[in-house]
């Protein structure tokens, strides 16, 4: 098997003997911050107190919170003078979150996510089209840097202009590009509208995240343009895109441990979850010197995937993120993620590109309404046949979430589109 960087092969045993020499490391230069200096001498840890990996469970939890109230540099670990780079990860709500980068800190996180495209057969030959946001979203410049790292020609065409986005890649052949999953969809859609068939466009391999989505979902982007579609993990408190990748067994994202310390806990509890069981990640990096940060509540849900992965790389694999523990939201007593939707209604070849979940109150009690988009040629005006889907997808739904929701149907690209984050829940409740 040809790799990018011979950590990919390493041992459990050197795997771990490496963690933790780098979390001792870490913490040394965490202390080098006012925050973590105060934090950690409450809990009595330092470098020499680190005596194996199970005291990684004696530092505190960093939260979103945390990060928050140290706005704008409080939590760097070197001068501001050593800093090259600041990035702010997404939301629309509270204060920012920064997070800031040495030169050094560039460097392995390029090589890190070049690490990622070469797993999945990314090579200098291969044309690379990033279809994601710049600025101050990690998404863009991580996976751009990876790219370049590979020796790839790398065209920055950023995020939306679906026209200029077809005719760049075209031009140049694009082989390989970073996209949204739903606006994968939107990218067919445009081709479709112009007359061309998706699955003569020249891209072979799409790296997809930064927006949790199903299986049905991939395995729709990969049919419609015949392509492999690869699933990351990033986030911005981590560097960005980089911290887990797909293999191409498809089986699961191989976390980088040398790299980062991995665990998935009972988001009430805080305790460690067994292996294949849900729960929250929480993440620590090993291999930062500007911003080091220790035990950071992602409010991720996935899982560990048991097991060896086919390929034979020994970096633990973690699922696909099932949702937020805060997106679940509670209709008539019962937990409901968006992504349990999703499950069910693109198993159905009827359904088109888009839903939307709405939750409203209707004087008597909360409901749950599903409107579905429906693909033209099923749109029909035999209204037995769209009553019989009407019916299947909500008994369907009603199997796997214990409710019923109303379930609406309605035309193709009639729901409102984003060519960001596609927005699937919208409650209402609280507006009544």
């Amino acid at each position: 098997m040809e790799v990018f960087d011979p950590a990919e092969l390493w041992s459990r045993e050197r795997i771990e003997e490496t963690q933790l020499v780098r979390l001792k490391n870490t913490v040394g230069q965490a202390r080098k911050c006012d925050f973590y200096r105060q934090r950690l001498d409450e809990a009595g840890i330092g470098p020499d107190s680190l005596r194996s990996l199970d005291d990684l469970r004696r530092i505190p939890f960093t939260t979103k919170e945390d990060l928050r109230t140290q706005y704008p540099t409080g939590m760097l670990s070197v001068p501001q003078t050593e800093i090259v780079r600041m990035h702010c990860s997404s939301g629309t709500t509270g204060s920012p979150v920064a997070i800031c980068h040495t030169q050094n800190d560039i460097n392995s996180w390029a090589d890190l996510m070049a690490r990622c495209m070469h797993m999945v057969g990314v090579r200098r030959e291969d044309v690379f089209q990033n279809m994601s946001g710049y600025g101050l979203f990690t998404g863009g410049l991580g996976i751009h840097f990876g790219a370049e790292r590979l020796g790839c020609l790398t065209i920055p065409a950023g995020a939306g202009n679906s026209r200029r986005q077809i005719k760049l890649a075209k031009d140049f052949r694009t082989t390989v590009a970073h996209i949204l999953p739903s606006y994968a969809l939107i990218l067919g859609e445009h081709l479709r509208n112009m007359g061309e068939d998706p699955r003569e466009f020249p891209l072979r391999v799409a790296l997809v995240g930064a927006e949790p989505y199903t299986e049905e979902f991939r395995r729709r982007i990969e049919g419609l343009f015949d392509m492999k579609a690869y699933n990351s993990y990033g986030l911005s408190e981590m560097n960005g895109p980089g911290v887990a990748f797909e293999c191409l067994e498809q089986s699961g994202m191989h976390l980088w441990e040398d790299a980062y310390i991995p665990e998935i806990i009972d988001p009430e509890t805080c305790q460690p979850v067994p292996d294949g069981e849900v729960g929250e990640l929480v993440m620590t990096c090993l291999c930062r010197q500007g911003m080091p940060i220790l035990r950071y509540r992602t409010r991720d849900l996935t899982r560990f995937i048991p097991g060896e992965c086919g390929c034979g790389r020994l970096h633990r694999r973690m699922d696909r993120i099932l949702g937020r523990s805060d997106d679940m939201f509670i209709i008539k007593g019962v937990n409901v993620y968006p992504m349990q939707v999703e499950q069910v209604i693109m198993t159905f070849p009827e359904v088109g590109q888009s839903y939307l979940i709405l939750l409203e109150n209707d004087g008597i009690g909360d409901v749950m309404r599903v409107q579905v988009e429906v693909r033209d040629e099923f749109f029909v005006e035999d209204m037995r046949a769209l009553q019989n889907l009407q019916k299947s997808i909500a008994q369907r739904l009603r199997d796997e979430i214990l409710i019923t929701p109303k379930v609406e149907l309605v035309q193709s690209n009639s729901l409102p589109r984003t060519e960001g984050k596609a927005v699937r829940l919208q409650d209402l409740r609280a507006k009544k």
